[in-house]
């Protein structure tokens, strides 16, 4: 079972980062949007099953969870620990991968398919993801065409207001000068 080795606050105000001294996933991220999305995940329902929570974003050993805007965290957090608490270590159970099993980039990449996707991804891992998870979120890649690039923020990146403006062009400009001058990037 997790044990909760801190709590960060992140620089979105309704989310929380979880850190915990054991992982619940090896290298893939889970993330729910809805309660209903989360039914076939035990740990993700039982978040949710708290109430005054939004969306939940787990990987390795940490868990983000996004709340409701009018809620206090000081009486969620105390909420949200039993059911860390309670959820099992991956290797007690190993699950299955809800986001990004057609890939490491989310489910709209699939390495080998293209080359260009294949540099953008590993930038995204050298220099983005690292950045994202350590404020308690992440992205996955929607899909790439005619120069266009879609992701989606995870976890504390959601919602956040500077996900949308200064973080997206900074990734953009990133990907201009290492990958393709003309790439735009678009959160979706």
């Amino acid at each position: 079972m997790p044990k909760i080795a801190d709590i960060e606050y992140t620089p979105n105000p309704n989310a929380i980062k979880f850190i915990l001294k054991e992982p619940v996933t090896t290298g893939s991220s889970r993330s729910f949007q809805t309660a209903e999305a989360a039914q076939a995940d035990p740990l993700a329902q039982s978040l949710f099953s708290v109430g005054d929570v939004v969306s939940v974003f787990y990987m390795d050993r940490f868990i983000t969870v996004n709340k409701e805007d009018d809620v206090s965290w000081e009486d969620l957090l105390k909420r949200l620990a039993e059911p860390i608490r309670s959820a099992p270590a991956v290797t007690e159970a190993p699950r299955p991968s809800v986001t990004g099993g057609e890939g490491a980039g989310g489910p709209g990449y699939v390495v080998g398919a293209d080359p260009v996707l294949d540099r953008i991804n590993q930038v995204l891992d050298e220099k983005v993801r690292p950045g994202l998870a350590g404020d308690g979120g992440g992205l996955e890649i929607v899909g790439y065409h005619d120069h266009r690039l879609m992701i989606h923020y995870q976890g504390a990146c959601g919602s956040c207001p500077s996900s949308v403006s200064g973080t997206l062009y900074a990734i953009e400009n990133m990907l201009r000068e290492e990958v393709d001058p003309e790439i735009e990037v678009v959160s979706v």
